[in-house]
C-alpha cells in the first residue's frame, strides 16, 4: 500500500501560477481530483509522476521525491490526458513494448493480463490507428498497468469513452481500490466522481477548494446560492407566490421569462412545482442559469 504526499506545494511559469500552495494525503483507495478545464488537476498530476519538478513544497510518494526519481517507476504508473501512442504498433506490441521498458520477467504474460483487464482482447493484433478514441484510452491504461503499480494516476481517463467502456473501466478502479492500490485520477464531470471516488479533492484556479467525501462535497454544492430561469403560463402570479417564501432571495420579471435567485437548490426545486400547482400556473421551463462548473467551484473557494 503506497501514499501520496504534497506538503505547501506550488508550480509556476514566469507569472502564471498553474497550483498554488497546496496540501493532501492520498491513501489506498479512488480519490477523484475535480474541478474544472484550467484548474491545475493536469500540472498536479504530472509533478505527482515524476515529470515536473515542483516550483515550491514537496511532492512524495512513501515519503520519497517523485521528481528525478526513477526507482519510483516502479511503483506508478501514469495515464496523461494527451495521447502519446504509436498508430503503427498493434495494441499488444503497445503494451507489450511498456512490459519490456519496466524490464518484466514474463513480458508476455504481463501484457496478455493488462489487455484483458481492461478488455481488449478481440482488438489486441488491430493496429492502434484504427482504434475509436475510447479503446486508444484502455490501451493505454493497459499499458500502465502491466507492471501491477501500487499508485495509479490517471488525467481524464473517461474522455471519448462509451457508456459500456466508461463502466468497465470503473469498475477496473473501484476493484484496484478495494484491492488496496491507491488510485487518483482527474475529472471536470462531476457524476464521473460521483459514481466511482470514496474521497473528492476540489481544484479551482490552482487551488485546493474543498475535501473530503462526496457527501460532504455535494452539500457545499447544492447549499449554495442558485439562480433559476423560469418560463410559466404566467410569470407575475408565479412571482407574486414565490417571493414570500424563505428558500427564494429575489424574483425578476423579464420580457418572457423570470429570474429567480434561490438560497437553497434542493428546497427551491422542491417548493417550485408545489406553488405552480397551488397557483394554477403551468410551468413550460426550468433551467438553472449559473450551472457552470467554474460557478459551482468559484463559490466553494470562496465559503
Amino acid at each position: 500500500m503506497s501514499e501520496i504526499g504534497l506538503a505547501n506545494v506550488s508550480r509556476w511559469y514566469g507569472n502564471l501560477v498553474a497550483v498554488n500552495d497546496i496540501s493532501m494525503r492520498i491513501g489506498p483507495g479512488v480519490t477523484g481530483l475535480l474541478g474544472p478545464n484550467g484548474a491545475g488537476k493536469t500540472t498536479l498530476l504530472n509533478m505527482l509522476a515524476g515529470f515536473l519538478a515542483p516550483s515550491k513544497g514537496s511532492v512524495t510518494v512513501d515519503g520519497e521525491a517523485t521528481w528525478a526519481n526513477l526507482d519510483l517507476y516502479k511503483k506508478i504508473g501514469f495515464v496523461p490526458e494527451r495521447e502519446a501512442v504509436f498508430g503503427y504498433l498493434t495494441g499488444w506490441e503497445f503494451v507489450h513494448a511498456s512490459a519490456r521498458l519496466h524490464k518484466l520477467p514474463n513480458a508476455r504474460a504481463s501484457a496478455q493480463a493488462a489487455i484483458e483487464l481492461v478488455d481488449l482482447v478481440d482488438a489486441a493484433n488491430r493496429k492502434i490507428e484504427t482504434y475509436s478514441k475510447g479503446m486508444r484510452q484502455r490501451v493505454r491504461v493497459a499499458a500502465a498497468l502491466v507492471h501491477r503499480p501500487s499508485v495509479l494516476l490517471l488525467d481524464e481517463p473517461f474522455n471519448g469513452m462509451d457508456p459500456r467502456q466508461r463502466l468497465h473501466l470503473m469498475d477496473v478502479l473501484r476493484r484496484m481500490g478495494e484491492a488496496g492500490h491507491t488510485v487518483l485520477y482527474s475529472s471536470h464531470i462531476l457524476e464521473e466522481v460521483e459514481r466511482l471516488a470514496s474521497t473528492v479533492q476540489v481544484m479551482v484556479t490552482g487551488r485546493l477548494a474543498a475535501s473530503g467525501d462526496f457527501r460532504s462535497i455535494r452539500r457545499l454544492m447544492t447549499h449554495r446560492p442558485h439562480a433559476f430561469t423560469v418560463r410559466s403560463s404566467d410569470d407575475r402570479r408565479l412571482a407574486a407566490a414565490l417571493v414570500t417564501d424563505s428558500s427564494v432571495a429575489g424574483v425578476t420579471i423579464g420580457a418572457d421569462a423570470l429570474t429567480v435567485s434561490a438560497s437553497d437548490y434542493g428546497t427551491f426545486t422542491r417548493l417550485l412545482p408545489k406553488i405552480a400547482r397551488a397557483e394554477k400556473v403551468r410551468l413550460r421551463e426550468v433551467l438553472p442559469t449559473d450551472e457552470s462548473l467554474e460557478s459551482v467551484f468559484s463559490y466553494l473557494v470562496a465559503s
